[in-house]
């Protein structure tokens, strides 16, 4: 696999698995959506509202080529998940239409980040998209771990590449609007 068809892989993997484990999460009570859990951020909502904002802090560089710090003005957001989803899915479209829309050339743009007191960090398009992906693995699989201390089942993340997953993933992600 390309690694630009690599890219637009991995940004439908996000959008199909933030789908999955926030459609788990709309089955929680708006409590225990926002119940203190033990990670890295205090609860569900605040794990995946910072999902969102990250989210939206590289996706705006990518689209513009520079970063803006007010993604992180507000912790949480959204702190119903029925709002969170929606939020997330308008953020995952975009990501999947930048990636559907890479040429070779368009991995060495630059992409310049905003690191508050650090300042300006330049990077480039190829550097920013596979840290985003790490960076939403990363913490979904925290927001996972807490489900799994709910009544709701965590819902499988990880059946996406294989062959085998193939005709279960074309439901999901026909089912998505993916």
């Amino acid at each position: 696999m390309a690694l630009i068809a690599h890219y637009r892989a991995m940004a439908r993997n996000n959008a199909w698995s933030n789908e999955r484990l926030l459609r788990a999460c709309l089955s929680l009570s708006a409590a225990d959506f926002a119940a203190p859990r033990v990670g890295f951020f205090p609860s569900l909502a605040a794990t995946l509202n910072h999902v969102l904002i990250v989210d939206l802090y590289y996706v705006e560089g990518l689209e513009s080529g520079r970063t803006s710090r007010r993604h992180f003005e507000t912790e949480v957001p959204h702190p119903r998940a029925a709002d969170l989803i929606e939020a997330q899915r308008a953020v995952d479209r975009r990501l999947i239409a930048l990636c559907e829309a890479l040429s070779g050339d368009d991995l060495a743009r630059p992409v310049l980040l905003d690191r508050g007191a650090r300042g300006q960090m330049p990077e480039t398009v190829a550097t920013v998209l596979p840290h985003l992906f790490v960076h939403q693995i990363h913490h979904r699989g925290q927001a996972h771990a807490m489900l799994s201390g709910t009544a709701v089942a965590p819902p499988q993340l990880d059946e996406f590449f294989l062959d085998e997953d193939g005709p279960a993933l074309r439901r999901d992600l026909a089912d998505f609007g993916l």
